[in-house]
């Protein structure tokens, strides 16, 4: 991910510009279609981001959710609406379910890390082999949101989710290029390799894991949904309008 990100780009420009390393901005739709497109928190990192370290405590959930406390939900809330601003293309990210999607994500296997192997040692690796730390990605993830909210605090005096959408986009950028750092969490690492990931997931997920909400963004990029085996489609209607995508079919519908 290029550490060159114009804020000028403005809100919908976020998407652009954390999301490719290409010179040229590319349109919002085309770069969906390529796959491109994502207050105080109660749960402070409790544990050091080393060997040995304690798993830091994870904060009881707001009702609705289930892993984020309110402090968190307020900071992925307002994460989310920046990211994916509400316009003519789609409603705001909360009301598109992104912070729904990632919530389940994170009370889910992944957010666990039931896949992953937590037994150390924990060393400093190379970028390219992902983040090495002792704690799952739910707890990256909270241990992110704690450090990123007391950066914003230091910097704007007010918490992340108390930001103005422009400063918050530009503290977002900042993020995504490095240029805020903290001493316990890599911060870059967490928002290129965790968050905006999780982000791009809940745009284009099936509808039934919380996000893509209306399958707003499948009907964006004219993408049919189930069964996804379009392979002639792709040679019949390239360039053109799919009938199909005006009504795209989601797991629900085939159960």
């Amino acid at each position: 991910m290029s550490n060159e990100v114009d804020i000028r780009l403005g809100r919908r420009g976020f998407l652009k510009g954390v999301a490719v390393a290409a010179a040229n901005p590319l349109d919002r739709k085309l770069l969906l279609a390529s796959g491109g497109l994502t207050a105080a928190s109660a749960a402070q990192p409790t544990a050091a981001l080393g060997a040995g370290a304690n798993e830091p405590a994870l904060a009881a959930p707001e009702a609705g959710y289930e892993s984020l406390s309110p402090d968190e939900a307020g900071f992925v809330e307002a994460m989310v609406n920046v990211m994916c601003p509400a316009d003519h293309l789609t409603p705001s990210g909360v009301d598109c379910g992104l912070a729904a999607y990632i919530d389940r994500q994170l009370a889910g296997g992944y957010g666990k890390g039931e896949r992953l192997y937590m037994r150390g040692p924990w060393r400093q690796a190379k970028p390219q082999l992902g983040y090495q730390l002792p704690l799952t990605p739910e707890q990256f993830f909270k241990a992110g949101i704690a450090a990123a909210d007391d950066a914003a605090k230091k910097k704007f005096s007010k918490g992340f989710a108390a930001l103005k959408d422009d400063i918050a986009d530009g503290f977002l950028h900042d993020l995504a290029a490095g240029k805020v750092t903290d001493a316990r969490v890599p911060l870059a690492s967490w928002f290129n390799d965790l968050v905006y990931p999780l982000f791009t997931e809940a745009c284009f997920a099936d509808p039934i894991y919380g996000g893509n909400v209306g399958k707003v963004f499948w009907k964006m990029i004219g993408y049919p949904g189930l069964p996804a085996t379009h392979a002639r489609d792709m040679t019949e209607f390239r360039g053109k309008p799919y009938p199909a995508a005006q009504q795209p079919k989601s797991i629900v519908d085939f159960s």
